[in-house]
């Protein structure tokens, strides 16, 4: 059984690839945006980036939500941006079954992306402050990079080629 988190910064695919990955392999989707808290929300809304204080509540809520899922036995797709190296930490909370799916785009296309999104909170002014938070997940770190410019059908199946079959 593995919980997969679809991570990156705003505009590279999380919530779409995530949905895709969710349908294709019949589990819930837990969408880390549904679980800021309202002042995370404003903050971000307002231009004003996240700091760790901020991120913490709402990475301990879907860890929480991750753990509920291991105790049902059923295996969830997470979209997280999951930034740093100790947020990752954070969600997989000393569990070996949380495999990450890194988002991989240049400031370029992540920034085309974010332009042509409609309704979403994160404004376009935050991808800097994201980019310089980002930490690329290490070879040690259980997760495969795949640039954006994939199909997202290409990006769900090489990640079920990676995690799914677990």
């Amino acid at each position: 059984m593995m919980m997969i988190i679809i991570m990156g910064v705003s505009g590279s695919g999380k919530s779409t690839v995530g949905a895709i990955l969710a349908d294709a392999l019949k589990r819930p989707l837990i969408e880390g945006d549904s679980l800021h808290p309202p002042a995370n929300i404003e903050k971000m809304s307002k231009g004003i980036p996240l700091n760790d204080d901020d991120r913490l509540p709402w990475l301990k809520a879907i860890a929480a939500r991750i753990d509920d899922a291991r105790r049902a036995g059923q295996p969830v797709i997470v979209a997280c941006s999951a930034l740093k190296r100790s947020y990752r930490g954070i969600l997989q909370d000393g569990h070996d079954d949380v495999g990450f799916v890194y988002l991989k785009g240049t400031k370029e296309q992540l920034a085309a992306r974010m332009a042509t999104r409609k309704g979403h909170f994160m404004p376009p002014q935050l991808l800097d402050s994201q980019l310089a938070t980002l930490q690329e997940p290490g070879p040690d770190e259980p997760a495969i990079a795949i640039a954006i410019d994939a199909t997202a059908d290409d990006i769900v199946r090489m990640t079920v080629e990676k995690f799914g079959a677990r």
